[in-house]
């Protein structure tokens, strides 16, 4: 082989190996796509309550027992891709029956039934709650609410829907949501190894 060929061939190898790094650098400096966004709702905590941790199972001494356990994970990013380390995350629902912790909704919440839960992404960006499976109420599917703050700033504020509920589809919140954002919205609750329910919702903020 003469040299010039030699050099062509080792060139052209060269360029093929080098061409997938390529590929994955362009594809990780391409802005991943922003959770959407969703009405806040009337039913955010007008008081916060005093336990106000990651099991909106456990009230204080009182253990909920109604419903599905659910145990909703997840991780807030940027759009580059990076983890949002300390973000506060905030998730708040409505017990079995449907109702809320908040003057709105009369008091009719089970005491039980934590209803808002406050959580910190570690270093990871990585978030974790116990909860419940979303239950109906009048007028909407189920569905979790979350919100995502940076110091004082919030970042993000959503909702979580139940993949293949079929209250979703006379949902007009849901409905109006374009076909992408339904998919980022909306997950799967499946068992769990420890027979709990589990579903992932990973987030992408503005930062």
């Amino acid at each position: 082989m003469s040299t010039t060929r030699r050099r062509v061939v080792i060139a052209s190898g060269a360029a093929v190996i080098a061409a997938p790094a390529l590929l994955l650098r362009v594809h990780a400096q391409t802005p991943l796509r922003p959770t959407p966004r969703q009405t806040e709702g009337p039913f955010y905590p007008v008081e916060l309550p005093a336990d106000r941790d990651h099991d909106l199972l456990a009230n204080g001494t009182r253990n909920y027992s109604k419903g599905q356990a659910t145990w909703l994970a997840g991780a807030v990013r940027d759009t580059s891709g990076a983890p949002l380390a300390g973000a506060a995350v905030e998730i708040w629902q409505c017990d079995q029956d449907g109702h809320y912790h908040h003057p709105g909704d009369r008091g009719r919440a089970d005491p039980a039934f934590q209803g808002f839960g406050r959580v910190i992404a570690d270093d990871q960006g990585r978030y974790r709650f116990r909860t419940l499976r979303p239950a109906p109420y009048s007028g909407r599917t189920p569905h979790i609410h979350l919100k995502v703050k940076q110091g004082s700033r919030e970042l993000l504020t959503t909702q979580v829907y139940v993949a293949g509920d079929p209250g979703n589809e006379r949902d007009g919140l849901w409905r109006r949501l374009s076909a992408a954002d339904r998919d980022a919205l909306t997950v799967a609750f499946a068992p769990g190894s420890d027979g709990v329910l589990a579903a992932q919702f990973g987030v992408v903020v503005e930062a």
